[in-house]
Order: structure tokens, then sequence, then C-alpha cells
């Protein structure tokens, strides 16, 4: 029976959930039956639109237990990155909206405010939702509500900085607040560091329960003696456990601990839940988990148990879409390639090793390769270290995380002039996964560090040589960045001033165009369509955005009229800095620039989304037209005034 069957033919219990109190009605059999339907749901819709799978189907009954046990949304769920909230949206009556998830007008692909009362928090990033929990508990405890507090975090959030900062808060406030570990022994990837080793040490040792339970069936036979017996060595098996487990390192805190429990057997969860709730003060819950449970292409995809795939299939999991040269890609194996040649580049990356390419170079140089978790600070911090130590760090995230550790590479990295790289993938507007994810953020919010050199690569062949042109730095930090999906096709320079690609150039020197990295491709369907209108353009790749190149304002200053388009914030931006470039060497040629409006713009496709903004080609030449022929007019006009003067 195929997965679609089954949703038509076992989704008629699922059918009656339009909120949570039609959970709290079911009996134990009917929540195994929903739980299977909800699977089957996840797995129709999910494989048609794309979107986070594997966590998911992880937390089907850890969810359905939350929402029997607490009354959403007066009591407040607060899951913890978000992607793991499908399951939430299902049983807050949002089951329709599936059909076009992570689409324009359909349901967004995290928490959403706009969605549903039951959803409060829409940042996705993550080791945030602890302390959001903090500070709501403390409100409610003022304001003297009776509303409970519940956190879900998962294992690998608990590797940022901010869990542990919100966790000495929680336990000093001594506010009642439930803290849901999700413990699957993954983050984005098999989640690194100490604490993760610590909770898998415990993640059900088969070892003393095995024992146990012979033990327990031996002495069951002695009636006299075995039940007292028994009792002796499960209290000497709690020892055991309490050895191993993160009980008395929470507690030493001031937070109860409860745990481990299976996160897939509802009963069990539930009733951790209501101890947890009725408790009175901070209590953690260790609920033990499967990524991508339940269905057999998620549990054996070793990668990341299909976290975020694009459209698949649903009977086997492979990825519907063609296989195509990805930007990673090209990134992952010019950097195999330099370490190579060099022995002293070494790769961090925050716990998306897979995901930014860094795994390519992993699998090659295994000890030349750190996955820090999620701690962007630290890494940024980590990789100065390197620096110092005389290797070259090569950093790899998504550019929307950098954000996370602006001052760290401002005063740990860039002050300290250490020759460390920052590559930083889904750079610009990356579509289906919103707006907290757009890496729209950092020419504008890097720019401003002293020494800071920025690159936005245009094609393959340039993302190469700027990677390598980065790497040879050696007197400050430098930052890469790209888009996410396929990359262009390359687009060769006709000719080269220093850094400055000349893309084309006209005999009329009407408008200089300066098309930020992948906008190079646009720039040039720009110019066919302006000189369709009898004006020249010169279309310029920068390369290197930060600093402005001299030459870039020198190319300038020959034009009539200087446009710039960038896939970023205009404030602050690249056209921002060369107006400003151009200010200061007395260049007064007008600078019109074209980006993103500093917004939080709503998921939808790229394409959608540069429409919207007015960023594709037939947008940009109708504005080009109309600011250098309103340049002609005003020239007619002053000649007309002269020449009325005159007279």
């Amino acid at each position: 029976m195929s997965v679609e069957e089954g949703t038509a033919n076992h989704g008629r219990l699922l059918g009656t959930v339009r909120g949570p109190q039609d959970v709290k009605r079911m009996t134990a059999e009917q929540l195994d039956i929903l739980a299977a339907e909800i699977r089957d749901f996840l797995i129709a819709k999910v494989s048609r639109t794309g979107g986070h799978v594997g966590p998911n189907l992880g937390v089907v009954e850890l969810t359905l237990a939350m929402h029997r046990v607490f009354d959403s949304p007066r009591d407040r769920l607060l899951f913890d990155t978000g992607h793991q909230a499908y399951v939430h949206k299902i049983v807050t009556g949002r089951q329709e909206g599936f059909d076009k998830l992570r689409q324009r007008g359909g349901l967004s692909g995290y928490p959403s405010q706009a969605e549903s009362e039951h959803d409060l928090i829409e940042n996705s990033h993550a080791s945030t939702a602890l302390s959001y929990a903090d500070g709501l508990a403390k409100a409610y405890a003022l304001r003297g509500e009776k509303r409970s507090v519940v956190a879900v975090v998962g294992d690998g959030a608990l590797t940022g900085g901010m869990c542990w900062e919100a966790l000495n808060n929680i336990a000093t406030a001594g506010n009642p607040l439930v803290i849901v570990v999700n413990d699957n022994g993954r983050s984005y990837s098999p989640t690194i560091g100490g604490l993760a080793d610590h909770l898998s040490s415990l993640r059900l040792n088969p070892s003393y329960e095995k024992v146990l339970d012979t033990v327990k069936d031996a002495l069951g036979s002695t009636p006299l003696v075995g039940r007292p017996m028994y009792e002796v060595l499960h209290a000497v098996k709690k020892g055991i456990k309490d050895a191993v487990a993160p009980q008395a390192m929470f507690e030493d805190l001031g937070i109860k601990y409860v745990g481990p429990v299976d996160g897939h057997d509802v009963p069990a969860i539930e009733s951790a839940l209501r101890a947890a709730k009725n408790f009175g003060g901070p209590v953690i819950v260790h609920a033990v988990t499967r990524k991508g449970y339940g269905y057999r292409p998620a549990e054996e995809d070793e990668a990341d148990c299909l976290h975020g795939p694009g459209a698949f299939d649903a009977e086997t999991g492979k990825l519907l879409a063609v296989p195509s040269v990805k930007w990673t890609n090209v990134f992952a194996d010019e950097l195999v390639a330099i370490a190579d040649e060099r022995p002293d580049v070494v790769g961090i990356t925050a716990a998306m090793a897979e995901p930014t390419g860094i795994a390519t170079l992993a699998r090659k140089y295994p000890n030349r390769v750190y996955d820090v978790g999620i701690a962007e600070q630290h890494a940024a911090t980590s990789a100065a270290g390197l620096a110092m130590g005389g290797l070259h760090p090569v950093v790899a995230v998504y550019a929307t995380f950098l954000n996370r550790a602006f001052d760290q590479v401002l005063l740990d990295v860039a002050m300290h002039k250490l020759p460390v790289t920052f590559v930083l993938d889904r750079a610009g507007i990356t579509g289906p996964d919103g707006p907290s994810h757009y890496g729209i953020w950092d020419m504008s919010v890097f720019g401003v560090v002293p020494g800071l050199r920025i690159a936005a690569p245009r094609d393959s062949a340039t993302l190469r040589e700027e990677l390598r042109e980065a790497v040879a730095v050696d007197d400050g930090p430098t930052i890469l960045r790209f888009p996410t999906g396929t990359v262009a096709a390359d687009l060769p320079a006709v000719r080269r001033v220093g850094p400055v690609d000349v893309l084309a150039e006209s005999a009329r020197t009407d408008v200089l165009l300066v098309a930020v990295g992948s906008f190079a491709g646009l720039g040039m369907e720009v110019a066919t369509r302006v000189a369709e209108q009898g004006y020249g353009v010169t279309v310029v790749d920068p390369r290197w955005v930060r600093p402005v190149p001299a030459e870039l304002v020198e190319l300038a200053a020959g034009h009539r009229l200087v446009v710039t388009v960038e896939d970023g914030v205009r404030v602050g931006g690249v056209g921002s800095a060369l107006a400003q470039a151009m200010r200061d060497a007395d260049v007064r040629v007008p600078v019109k620039d074209l980006g993103v409006p500093a917004d939080w713009h709503p998921h939808g496709t790229r394409a959608q989304i540069l429409a919207d903004l007015g960023l594709t080609a037939q947008d940009v030449a109708r504005d080009v037209t109309g600011w250098i022929s309103g340049l002609d007019a005003q020239s007619v006009e002053t000649a007309a005034d002269e020449a009325t003067a005159k007279n």
C-alpha cells in the first residue's frame, strides 16, 4: 500500500482533530492510531513541497503528549528552532495549509503568529527558546498569572551558549517552567560535544536494562524474597544511572530532572510532563526520540535522517529534482583542492557540515575539520585561536547565522588582524525558509568591520578564484558569500580593472551598472534592454565589494549615472558604501542603489520575492531607463535656462 493510499484509508481519526481538545479526549489506542496517521500525512504532504520531515517524524508522540497535558494557547509551548513544529500545527487545526507548506500563501515552515494563536516564537535560530521561556515565566509570575511555560529544546541546541546562560537564570529565578529536552542525538547532523556524549551514555543503555530484566524474571519466582530483593536491585540500578546521567549536573544548578523517558511512548511522556507541570518550579524532562521515526528512508539516511529535503518520492525517500551543481558543491571541491596544497588550511562549521560543504573536507582530512555544534560565537573565536596558532581557518556557516557572532568577528578576529576566512552559504534571499533565514544582512552588518574584505562571486569560476584569494590574505579576515541553489553559468569578463571585472561595455558611457555577485547575469540582461532604448551601459562585477575598490570609483567617474544592484539590504549595503566612496573622492555622478529593503519579507520562492522587490531584469531596466532619460530631460532644461539667461 502506498503512502497516499494509507493517508486516504487511515486518516479518519486525524480528520477529527481540529484543536488540542480533540486530542485530549482520545484513548491510548486512538492515540497510537493517530500517531501513525500523522506520520502518513507528513510524508504525503512534505514529499510534495519539501520541508523538515525527519525532525517532525521524531516528535509525533511527544507533541501529542504536550497538548494533552498543557492547555495551549493559554499555556505557552515554545519550540526551539521551530522546524519541529509541523505536528504542533496539525494538532492546532492547520492540516489544510500543508498543501502549500513553505509556499507563497501557505503555511510557514516555522511557528508563525499570523497563522495561529498557538504560535509565539517566529525566530528560527537555535538555542533561543529557553531565554524566551525564562522571560515569559518571570512575566507571568510578576503578573500573578497561573500559566505554564514549556520550552522544547533539542540536545543539539544545548551545544549553544545561550541555552546555558538561560539555564543559569531559570534556576536562579525558580519559576514554574518545563524544559523538554528532545534528545535524538542530532542537531542537524549528529550532535557534537561533551554534553552530547554525556546524554548518549544513558540513551536507553541496554546493559543495565537487560541485566535488571533478567534478575527481575529470576526473582519473580520467589514470592517472599523476590519482590523486596528486586526493589533493592532497582535502587542500585538507579544509582548506576545517576552515575552516568545528567541529573546531578542539572540539579546542582537548581533544576529538577526527570528521565530519560521514551519520547515515542505517549503514556510515559505524558506522565513525566504532568509531574513536571505540578512540581511548581523549573523541571527538565529528558525525552529520548529517534529522528525520522516510523519512516524507513529517513531512519536509514545516515547523513541527516531526511532533515530538510526538497520534494521527494514518498515511497523511497529519493529526491525528485534532477541533480545539479550547487554553489556549495563548488566551494566544497575547491576547498579540498586548496587543502591539498596548504596543510595550514582547516575547516570549521557549526553543526552543519553537510549543508555547508565542510563535510567534503572532513572526509578527506578528518583531523583538520572542527564541528563546534550550534555555537557560532565560539566558532569565530576558536578560529581566531587557530589563526594565532599559525593556521588559516575557513569557517563555513549560513549567512544568517554569522549575524550571531558579529562581536567575535569584530573584536576577536578583525581587531587582531587575523587571517580567518568566513564562507557564507545561503546569502541573500533564500526563499521558503522565511525571514529569519534570509542572508541579506551580511554585507551591511559586516561592512563596518575595519580591515575585513568581502567577496561576492558571480559563478563557479569566480567562486574558486575568490576563495583562493581569500585564503591568501594573511593580514586580516575575509568573507566569501554566495546564494543557495544551482550555480550560475560561467560569465567571462571582457577585461579586468584592478580587482573589478568589466562584463560588458558600450561606445556610450551613460550608465555604470554595478551588479553584485549572483546578480551579474541580471546586469547583462538589463544592459541589453536599456541599449534597446538607445543608452549605453557598462556592466561591472566588483568581485570584492568591501572595501570599495578605488578602481570602481574611477569607473564611476567616467559615466553619467551609477546604478548598483545587490542581494542584500540597501541600508549600509554596497550601493551605500560606493556612494560614500564617491563623495570622499569628490566624484559627483548620481548614484541609484537597488537592493532589499530592511524589512521582514514573507516566505516564498526566491524568484517570487525578488519580483515583489522589483529586482528582476525587467524592473531594473525600466528603472534605469527612467533615471537616465530623466537626466537627459534635466540637461535639456538646464541648457534652455542657460540660453534664456544669455538672451
